[in-house]
């Protein structure tokens, strides 16, 4: 991340749990390990492996998992295999220095917004904006572990059906929301008993409202926009028989729809395109219903993506907001009159969910958005059981 690459594409396919658990600790509490090394620093270090190394360890610190004498000659064992045996000496001293000084270290985070919350200046003002009374929650929640949440297959088993498959396997787990389960501690999907022959997914609790907000029937003709990597797509499946295209401009992630949905016992059809140009794959037959997961900031998916919040720009925001205007727009004209389209993100910026929604209506006098029973008119807060999404459900007429 410290130079410029996301978390996804800087991590190791095979990456063992413990280095994930370290890197991604790390990176949630980022604002704090880099106030602690500008005061720890005489001068600026310049070397992203070594600073990346301070901050992992730094962090290993302030957990206290492990004995401090043991982080300390750990990172400076990891100096050399790193080939940056020269910065040994620098690396002791900053992490002996932080042990004795924790305490006035720790002060000091206090007074800085960004090192307290751990979260950049800008975000932090963006939340306390757009939500004066619960702004400190949803920065606190998008430091925490994210729950692991499953989505049963209701055409192969009931909920619980499977929560006494789990509880006959040994694994801790209670029903969430309507259609999931919350486990009580995350394990490798391959692990969990069905999985690798479809009777369970894993989705986050706030992505599995979609199907039942569609309000779908057997034999319509449904689109789902930005379909990668599909989770989405195999719940409408699972709900009912549907004729159903899902989409996604690039064809890597497509696959990925596929594989999903073969593990499922699914069938739809996929295709690489461009949702936002319907002129290049739309056959002029208008949708039943039409879901669009836009892209977006991920600003309410910080917690699983902790790299987020610190590679997004506040300017992003106005270019994700150009995108779902652009794609709303394309998508309205494919909904036939009396159809629904639910526009979705995983974000909890106002920019992005209640205002595109009230500048799209604005424009559209054929729009009418549609009541639901979620809360804050359709916009989830990270919490305990669920990630921050925002759900706006809009009929043709």
């Amino acid at each position: 991340m410290l130079d410029g690459a996301s978390l996804s594409e800087a991590l190791p396919a095979d990456r063992h749990p413990a280095g994930q658990d370290l890197v991604y600790g790390t990176l949630r509490e980022y604002g704090r390990g880099d106030a602690w090394l500008a005061q720890l620093l005489r001068r600026p270090l310049n070397d992203v492996a070594v600073r990346a190394l301070l901050l992992c360890a730094l962090h290993a610190l302030r957990s206290e998992r492990r004995a401090a004498h043991t982080v300390v000659d750990q990172a400076v064992r990891a100096c050399a295999q790193l080939g940056h045996a020269a910065a040994k000496g620098l690396v002791n001293a900053v992490l002996r220095n932080a042990l004795r000084r924790r305490a006035a270290l720790e002060q000091a985070l206090e007074r800085d917004e960004a090192a307290r919350y751990a979260h950049p200046r800008w975000w932090i003002e963006r939340l306390r904006r757009d939500y004066p009374d619960v702004w400190a929650q949803i920065l606190e929640a998008g430091n925490g572990h994210p729950p692991m949440t499953l989505r049963v297959n209701r055409r192969r088993l009931s909920r619980e059906a499977y929560l006494q498959r789990l509880r006959e396997a040994g694994i801790e787990a209670c029903a969430v929301g309507d259609y999931g389960i919350r486990l009580a501690r995350p394990r490798p999907v391959h692990a969990l008993p069905g999985f690798d022959e479809g009777d369970v997914s894993v989705q986050d609790a706030a992505a599995q409202y979609a199907a039942p907000l569609l309000d779908l029937e057997p034999g319509q003709r449904v689109l789902d926009a930005c379909a990668a990597p599909g989770g989405k797509t195999a719940q409408l499946l699972e709900t009912a028989d549907l004729d159903l295209l899902a989409l996604d401009r690039d064809p890597a992630r497509a696959g990925r729809i596929e594989q999903n949905l073969r593990r499922l016992h699914l069938h739809a059809e996929v295709r690489v395109a461009d949702a936002g140009e319907p002129e290049a794959w739309w056959d002029g037959r208008p949708y039943d219903r039409v879901l669009l997961d836009v892209p977006c900031t991920g600003s309410g998916v910080v917690r699983r993506h902790p790299d987020i919040k610190w590679l997004r720009r506040e300017s992003d925001i106005a270019g994700f907001a150009a995108q779902q205007r652009r794609l709303l727009n394309a998508l309205w004209r494919v909904l036939r009159r009396g159809g629904k389209l639910l526009y979705i993100t995983c974000s909890v910026f106002a920019e992005e969910n209640r205002l595109q929604i009230a500048d799209f209506l604005a424009r559209h006098t054929d729009a009418r958005p549609l009541p639901t029973a979620l809360p804050r008119e359709g916009q989830l807060l990270p919490n305990d059981e669920h990630d921050g999404f925002y759900y706006a459900l809009l009929e043709k007429h």
